[in-house]
């Protein structure tokens, strides 16, 4: 883990002096050559404090000193927290996910005013005066500062800092993602620190000019809390070249990193982590309990279900995620089973385990049960505990368990439903041999049979298992936005980009002129949407339709008709997101 860790370090050190950085540096830069201190402020005949004396000159340097580490300690711990944290927190109190944003914004800004009014910002330093022994000395508010801004601080995206993002989202934090990302929110601070050095020695030089240092410095960050709030710094981002895409990822992209990385990933085994599926009924032990769910779905006043209380009857456990195509096109065998035998003794428990950040918040999970026709107990496994328990690594997965609490089958993906249900009715009768079933359900099977495009995930943390044409090399811009061009031919089973395109985690969000090529093997196209506007779609250069996109991302139809080979083109208006291509 060592060598991870250093891994981890230059990593940050690399993304500290990356094009993304770029917003957050004049904020540095006046931070360091900013010091609200009462001892800086000019004597009434207007020469400066201090400026009689060497020990008072030496004092006042130590303060701007220890105010430039104040500020990057501030940043280093509020972006570590955020990173790994922030999310469940936020989810925890009922908040908002851009709350956190917001309050940064508001520090940022109550910093900018404090500079520009005197008084103001002697109100402000008021609180930290009990810091210091006889008056505030700029630490302390230099570290609110940092906490603060570390909020808004968003670097280029590395195999790293996905690595940590998925952790978080996860909610699987420990000791070695908590280090890694100390290590790696470290390595990044450096060169901010220096900056901050440089705002200290360019303020000593200028400290007889101190009340125009602080009005000109508060005028700036006034300047880039606006910059910030409203990304009016994308343009600037998007023209600077990727000087350390190549760096990044001769860093981060080894084996020995890559491996690392994917333990840290990973989930933990369980005691049914070596049952295989099949055809017939076995024995892979006793069935993991419900854990770490934070609601409950479909239960009399939210009641939580456990398998205890489930004994004597037939269970089909189904890990599920609303906006899967593949768990769209499952559920109506699953709706079908419970709807046929839950009188026989035959119960469902969808375990809903979100994929991306938007299936965390429990009102778009009950609006997507209710548009889907889900009505058995959902269990909401947001933190990925029922999930690990089981082992579990595929949407959809079934695992089947007898009146005895035993898991019998297992099944991963589409498919097999005859089966399935064929197992379901021999364990019903094994429970009861009296009872009397009813006919098979025979829902039609509409798992594909025919070779179709792989799905494709759009945000970053998949680039390595996207086909993207044109941008899987070092052209592409994880982050910020960037401008993109369609390549002269497209090979099958790649997309393309073209216009503006900034990159999350987990989608792709719309500027200007941003389109998407793709050429697809299929009878339908499915994409995961966000936000709101409107998609042209086109195949094969023939208009086909206006998808209009808005409230909680949701998959949209794009393409439906007999199997084709096609290409598919898709012009976005600005602020489309695009998180996963499905087909069937």
């Amino acid at each position: 883990m060592l060598l991870l860790y250093l891994i981890g370090f230059v990593g940050g050190l690399v993304v500290g002096i990356s094009p993304c950085i770029l917003p957050v540096l004049p904020v540095i830069l006046v931070a360091g050559a900013t010091t609200p201190v009462a001892g800086e402020e000019p004597d009434p005949d207007g020469s400066p404090r201090g400026a009689v004396t060497s020990s008072t000159a030496k004092a006042t340097m130590g303060t701007r000193n220890r105010r430039s580490y104040a500020v990057i300690a501030g940043i280093v711990l509020s972006f570590g927290f955020i990173t790994l944290a922030g999310s469940a927190l936020l989810s925890a109190l009922g908040l908002p996910q851009d709350f956190l944003r917001d309050a940064g914004l508001v520090v940022l800004g109550a910093v900018a005013l404090g500079l520009l009014v005197p008084a103001m910002g002697e109100i402000l330093e008021r609180p930290f005066a009990r810091f210091g022994r006889h008056q505030p000395t700029g630490s302390s508010s230099g570290f609110v500062l940092g906490l603060g801004l570390g909020v808004l601080f968003t670097p280029c995206a590395g195999p790293i800092l996905s690595a940590i993002t998925a952790v978080g989202a996860r909610h699987r934090v420990g000791f070695t993602s908590v280090i890694l990302t100390l290590v790696f929110a470290c390595g990044a601070a450096v060169p901010l620190l220096a900056f901050a050095l440089l705002g200290e020695r360019l303020g000593a030089r200028l400290r007889t000019h101190a009340v125009l240092v602080r009005q000109i410095g508060g005028a700036v960050l006034a300047l880039m809390t606006l910059v910030l709030a409203f990304n009016w710094a994308d343009r600037l981002q998007t023209a600077v070249p990727g000087y350390t895409s190549a760096f990044q990822r001769t860093v981060e992209g080894g084996s020995y990193a890559k491996k690392q990385l994917q333990a840290l990933e990973g989930t933990g085994g369980g005691s049914v982590a070596n049952c295989t599926p099949g055809t017939t009924l076995v024995r892979c032990g006793q069935a993991p309990a419900f854990t770490g769910i934070t609601s409950w779905l479909n239960t009399p006043g939210g009641r939580r279900v456990t398998l205890a209380s489930l004994r004597g009857r037939v269970v089909l456990v189904d890990f599920w995620t609303y906006s899967c195509i593949n768990c769209q096109r499952s559920l109506p065998h699953v709706e079908a089973w419970y709807n046929r035998y839950h009188p026989d003794g035959f119960e469902v428990v969808g375990v809903h385990t979100p994929e991306f950040a938007f299936e965390h918040v429990v009102p778009n999970i009950v609006s997507a049960a209710r548009q889907l026709g889900v009505h058995y107990p959902i269990a909401v496994d947001n933190d990925y505990k029922t999930w690990d328990a089981y082992s579990n690594m595929y949407w959809p997965a079934e695992y089947l368990i007898d009146a005895s609490g035993q898991v019998r089958h297992v099944e991963f993906g589409e498919g097999d439903y005859g089966a399935t249900e064929e197992l379901i009715r021999q364990l019903l009768v094994a429970a009861d041999p009296n009872v009397h079933l009813p006919p098979p359900t025979g829902v039609p099977n509409r798992t594909p049979v025919t070779q179709l495009t792989p799905e494709s995930y759009l945000g970053y943390k998949y680039l390595e298992q996207n086909q993207f044409a044109n941008v899987a090399n070092s052209s592409f811009t994880p982050g910020g936005p960037a401008v993109y061009q369609f390549p002269s031919s497209l090979p099958l089973d790649d997309f393309a980009l073209a216009g503006t395109w900034s990159s999350g985690d987990e989608d792709l969000t719309a500027g200007t002129g941003a389109k998407i090529e793709l050429a697809f093997m299929a009878d339908n196209v499915y994409l995961v949407l966000g936000g709101s506007g409107t998609l042209e779609v086109s195949v094969n250069g023939r208009h086909t339709e206006t998808v209009t996109v808005s409230g909680t991302p949701r998959l949209y139809t794009l393409v439906h008709g007999q199997y084709q080979t096609a290409t598919l083109t898709l012009d976005a208006s600005p602020g489309i997101e695009a998180y996963d291509f499905t087909f069937g």
